[in-house]
This record gives structure tokens, C-alpha cells and sequence, in this order.
């Protein structure tokens, strides 16, 4: 079974995790060239491409005039994102057989890097998948890697049985060809929700909290099918079979 998760718009360049090893990026070269593109962006350019406040676009400046700069620092993809599901996700306590569980069954889907392995070595970046270059002729960063990306995937999941674990968020699907993935292999997608007044409902920080925490529980119990998903249980949240409909399968919690 492969896991998908979505990268994460926080990051950092450090950490005092020990890690086994890294690699090299599948996409390393079209990394780059997405972020030399990004870096002739003036500080108001970035404002309105990554929809963020001043302050952000000027950090983000500054990353992409120092990206190909050998001084720039890199770390492991899995360390180096720093969002909620990767809090949840707790590299740090993870072991060597843990690392090397999660370079095989776990993927991050990245606007910059395409599809990364968790020890991929990657630089500080922003993106938002939306983004256009008038270089490429307009188009998008969701258009350019599509089929780049699309038969890779299909393949990896293969390796690993066939199956994918989706944790990652919908606008992720768009970065592949997705009626193609969802013909090839099978595809299993955890919701996440909770009562609250007598209503279901997705509270997005627990979406993601889950979403780090089922990922996590696949890799230190070396998971390998579905069916073992079943059993996964966290802060209140089990699954629910009433509310699940084939392979859209809902955990739901009324403890918070």
C-alpha cells in the first residue's frame, strides 16, 4: 500500500533530527527550473501569485534568490515540511526501519517537486499549484506536471501492491491524470469527521491532525492492507462503517 499526502506550505531549513540517508529528488531538474522562474518574481509579484501578505512574499523573495546558491540548505522532504499533518506525522521518533518503511510506502505530492520520497532532499519553497508562467506559455503549474507525473505514480503504487491510501487534499489530484490513476489502481480515501450538535461535520484541524496520525500508524505498524486500516483509532476517532460507502471510508469522533 502507498500513501499520498500533500506537501505543506510551512517549511523549515534545520532540525536536530538524525535521518539515515537522503536522496535526490525524481524532479530535481524541474525543481529548479520552477524556482529560477519564481525568483525573477518581484516581492508584489509574489503577493498576489501565492496570495500572501508582504511579509511572506518578501521571506519567499529572498528563498528563491538564494535557491540555487550552494549555500542554500536542504533537508529531507519529510523534515522539512513543518505543517500540522507533518507535526502528526513526528519524523522525529521514527527509526531507522521506520525511514526505510516510509521511503517505500509514503509520497509527497509538491508543486515545486513534483512527487517526492521522504528522504528526498529538498530547498525552502512556496507555491500554489495555480501559478502560471507566461515562459511556458500560460501554463500552469497543475497543467505542466500531469504528465510528467501520472504513468510514475501509477507505477509506485503498483510496487506496493496496488493500492493507494489517499491522505492528501483534493486540489492534490490535479497535479496527475486522475482518471487514469483511479482506472489502474485502487484508491482508498479517509474522511475525517466529527459530531458536534447532533451534525456531522470536517473540522479541518482534526483532518489534518488524523491525516498525520494514520500516516504515521501505517508506517510503525508496517501496514500493508487495507483491512488493517480498519483498526486505526485516535483521539475518539474510529471507523465507521454506517457512513462509509465502498472505498470512501469515514472515521468519525464525538469526543471533541
Amino acid at each position: 500500500m502507498l500513501i499520498l499526502l500533500s506537501c505543506a506550505k510551512t517549511m523549515t531549513a534545520q532540525t536536530k533530527v538524525k535521518y539515515p540517508f537522503v536522496t535526490e529528488p525524481h524532479y530535481k531538474d524541474k525543481a529548479s527550473e520552477i524556482a529560477f522562474l519564481m525568483a525573477q518574481r518581484t516581492v508584489s509579484d509574489l503577493e498576489k501569485l501565492l496570495r500572501v501578505n508582504s511579509k511572506i512574499a518578501l521571506d519567499n523573495h529572498e528563498r528563491y534568490q538564494v535557491f540555487h546558491g550552494d549555500e542554500a540548505p536542504s533537508l529531507p522532504a519529510v523534515l522539512a515540511y513543518t505543517g500540522i499533518v507533518f507535526k502528526r506525522v513526528d519524523a522525529a521518533s521514527f527509526s531507522a526501519d521506520d525511514f526505510d518503511y516510509a521511503q517505500d510506502h509514503l509520497r509527497l505530492s509538491s508543486f515545486g517537486y513534483g512527487l517526492l520520497r521522504p528522504l528526498d532532499g529538498i530547498r525552502n519553497y512556496r507555491l500554489e499549484g495555480d501559478i502560471k508562467f507566461e515562459e511556458w506559455g500560460g501554463v500552469s503549474l497543475f497543467n505542466s506536471w500531469r504528465d510528467v507525473l501520472t504513468d510514475a505514480f501509477i507505477d509506485d503504487i503498483q510496487k506496493q501492491g496496488g493500492t493507494l491510501c489517499y491522505l492528501a487534499s483534493e486540489e492534490m489530484k490535479r497535479l496527475f491524470h486522475w482518471d487514469k490513476v483511479k482506472a489502474a489502481v485502487r484508491i482508498i480515501t479517509p474522511e475525517f469527521k466529527v459530531w458536534k450538535d447532533g451534525k456531522l461535520k470536517t473540522v479541518v484541524v482534526y483532518a489534518k491532525m488524523c491525516r498525520g496520525e494514520m500516516t504515521r500508524y501505517i508506517i510503525k505498524n508496517k501496514i500493508e492492507t487495507p483491512q488493517e486500516l480498519l483498526n486505526f483509532h485516535w483521539e475518539g476517532f474510529s471507523y465507521n462503517p454506517e457512513l462509509s460507502d465502498g472505498d470512501d471510508w469515514v472515521f468519525t469522533s464525538d469526543q471533541i
